[in-house]
């Protein structure tokens, strides 16, 4: 396995497991099956539901947990420095643990951005008392990241956000590098199906995508992972069938050529297939993280 070392040099693996929309009866065997195959990364969140069979299957994998790099993130109901603070100790609890690897906050909530810095605070608070190794952001844009940074007194370790071959938010990559902020893409091999010319289409369908693939005798999702890690990204894809969580961790064993990165560079459509990160608010996306 690869690793990044992140701006506070802590060292996270290259690929991990996400585990969005997995069903809490379906996570732990999904984690377990991670971690079998050699997975020691695994990617949840409070709002995912799933944080509790998270840390069930790693305590029962064997491994050790100084082995398994845990991540997860805060909701936008718990921002506010004492409700993050106590969002911690939410999430501690369910994953099992008393240390969190990265904690990083789910959204930017645009429309009360004095709830965000707050919230941040609570993480370098965190941080600073030694309860998370490291801290960062989620679905942060340009404006968002640039108004954190303004305030923050530790810069985000990572921002997790919606890259693959037809959305590659370049701005963002570039404003988070030039402050040594690592690329998180979740949807990394584009899951969400997307409009290309008149055409309902995938990028696991790609032309120019399953070219290469063929090229190498890797499937398109292989060369979508190697694309993001032969250009710094680390990234997370999401499945809950073994064969493919095994499929995507095997993307270590090949390299695709300049032409190749430069021709899957070329689909991109600046087109988002996740939710518009100004539209998120309380009103329309709050939701109560339970304390159990």
């Amino acid at each position: 396995m690869d690793t990044f070392t992140l701006n506070n040099q802590v060292v996270i693996p290259a690929l991990g497991l996400g585990v969005f929309q997995s069903p809490p009866e379906e996570t732990a065997a999904a984690v377990a099956s991670a971690l079998e195959a050699g997975y020691r990364h695994i990617d949840t969140a409070a709002a995912y539901g799933n944080e509790r069979e998270v840390g069930e299957a790693v305590r029962a994998s064997g491994t050790d947990r100084s082995e398994v790099f845990l991540e997860t993130k805060v909701w936008i109901s718990d921002f506010g420095y004492d409700q993050t603070l106590h969002a911690f100790d939410k999430s501690a609890g369910k994953l099992g643990v008393d240390q969190i690897d990265l904690l990083i906050l789910h959204q930017a909530l645009p429309s009360e951005f004095d709830r965000t810095t707050e919230a941040y605070r609570a993480l370098e608070t965190l941080l600073a008392d030694g309860k998370v190794r490291s801290i960062g952001v989620s679905n942060f844009m340009v404006e968002h990241l640039t108004r954190l940074l303004d305030s923050a007194k530790v810069v985000p370790a990572v921002n997790q956000i919606e890259v693959h071959p037809y959305f590659a938010q370049r701005d963002v990559q570039e404003l988070g590098a030039k402050h040594g902020i690592l690329t998180q893409a979740w949807s990394p091999i584009g899951g969400i199906t997307f409009y290309r010319e008149g055409e309902h289409t995938s990028t696991l369908q790609d032309p120019t995508i399953t070219e290469i693939a063929t090229a190498h005798g890797k499937s398109p999702a292989q060369v979508m992972l190697r694309w993001h890690l032969q250009q710094g990204r680390q990234v997370i894809p999401k499945s809950t069938k073994p064969s493919r969580i095994a499929e995507n961790i095997d993307v270590f064993d090949f390299t695709l050529t300049p032409d190749q990165l430069r021709a899957i560079d070329g689909l991109d459509t600046g087109v988002r297939g996740g939710p518009e990160p100004e539209a998120v608010t309380i009103a329309a996306f709050g939701r109560d993280i339970p304390e159990a």
